[in-house]
């Protein structure tokens, strides 16, 4: 008998620093998503250049070096802090002797590893072909491969052939099928809506800890690791506030800078639905000195999903692991919380009422001995503070809301007394 060991792929880490963006704070970055890819960020390498190589996006020097690197330390692969071109990846994997992919192409494996729901999976499809497509020329056979590490993989993890007509055929094929789910979704938001069930979605850079708060207020069992998009496919659990009005929360997929818009574009009906929300959480790592970009990131793509008129909350999680609460972030409105050990969670509670669409109100009840039934649906949707029976009936003070008013509201006592 034979054990097929699989060894984790060690890789080499480049970026080039042209003055677009942080370059550090990015490399950082792309050491995490290389780990949640499951390879070894072995070795960094960066270069200040004003504008990329056409042939080698380095220059011919520095991309030498590389190559030599790469053989030197026998590495797996070479991953790079942007998007290269056709012609940039044939020439580096020449030079170095092994594959080399873009953080694109790494995110989009992520997302391919990830997606466990059916729409997820035909999301990412989308996305990797969409980004292929224009990708083609020059590239071989390498775009018809099997799965075999880190920017090969896909859902189902079957061959791609690489001709032109059959990709947008399979394009054209899944746009289809995710229009039948978005109409699907539609229908039950607008139940949702006809409901009038309120909606509270969970968004925020990735790793921020949403899950483990989605798991924390409604026991739902969301997979939450010390990972970048550990969470893909949204969730939706009730969750019944201290005033005991239920309303959805959704847990959703975690932003990065410079997420690929190929990737925008093919979850855009995922993102709308946390952006269509009635009230949104921005969930951020409070114990992160980027936690301020992150909040960021999080409130521009929300803008340009339309979601500009909806009240945000911004939740400083994992307040418990900040060192120096004096540089940490201070913003109208925010929440510090721990979703790991519960603190905090019951004024962030408090703050989802205070922004709830339709407020809560106290009222006074008495239902004759004929009609306490009616007092059941406020004990299951609303909150009973008080309640007693009396020579004239059951009496109930509670919180309720508009709709749940509508059909008690002839057995309020303030109403009476004025009759």
């Amino acid at each position: 008998m034979f054990e097929n060991e699989q060894t984790q792929e060690r890789a080499l880490l480049v970026s080039l620093d042209t003055g677009e963006y942080d370059v550090e704070a990015s490399l950082a970055e792309l050491e995490e998503l290389t780990k949640s890819a499951g390879a070894d960020p072995a070795f960094t390498l960066t270069q200040k250049r004003p504008a990329p190589d056409p042939a080698t996006c380095l220059g011919s020097g520095m991309a030498q070096e590389a190559g030599d690197l790469v053989k030197r330390e026998a590495l797996d692969l070479a991953i790079f802090d942007r998007e290269l071109s056709p012609t940039q990846i044939r020439n580096l994997e020449k030079l170095f002797g092994v594959r080399v992919i873009d953080r694109t192409t790494l995110i989009l494996d992520i997302f391919a590893q990830r997606a466990r729901s059916r729409e997820g999976q035909l999301q990412v499809e989308l996305a990797q072909l969409r980004y292929m497509l224009p990708r083609l020329a020059g590239q071989g056979t390498a775009l018809s491969r099997l799965g075999g590490g880190i920017g090969t993989r896909g859902p189902g993890e079957t061959k791609l052939e690489t001709d032109r007509r059959h990709i947008r055929r399979r394009i054209g094929n899944l746009k289809e099928q995710l229009a039948d789910s978005q109409a699907a979704r539609e229908i039950t938001e607008k139940r949702r809506k006809k409901n009038s069930v309120v909606t509270v979605a969970l968004v925020g850079y990735t790793n921020a800890g949403k899950s483990t708060l989605m798991n924390r207020l409604t026991q739902a069992g969301v997979l939450a690791e010390d990972k970048l998009f550990a969470t893909l496919d949204p969730t939706a659990r009730a969750l019944k506030l201290p005033s005991g009005k239920n309303v959805m929360l959704i847990d959703t997929v975690g932003l990065i800078r410079r997420l690929p818009h190929h990737l925008v574009e093919a979850f855009q009906s995922t993102l709308e639905q946390a952006a269509n929300a009635d009230i949104l959480l921005n969930i951020c790592d409070a114990s992160s000195l980027e936690a301020r970009e992150h909040l960021a990131v999080t409130e521009e793509l929300l803008r340009s999903l339309g979601s500009g008129d909806r009240p945000v909350i911004p939740v400083l999680n994992k307040w418990d692991a900040v060192e120096d609460e004096e540089n940490a972030p201070r913003l109208p409105g925010a929440v510090r919380i721990s979703a790991l050990n519960g603190e905090g969670i019951d004024r962030l509670l408090q703050a989802v009422e205070e922004n709830l669409p339709e407020k809560t109100f106290e009222a006074e009840l008495l239902f004759p001995f004929a009609k306490t039934g009616l007092a059941a649906r406020l004990r299951e949707e609303g909150a009973v503070l008080r309640e007693e029976y009396t020579e004239k009936g059951l009496r109930v003070t509670a919180r309720v809301d508009q709709r749940l008013y509508g059909p008690v509201k002839d057995f309020d006592m303030n109403h009476m007394e004025e009759e």
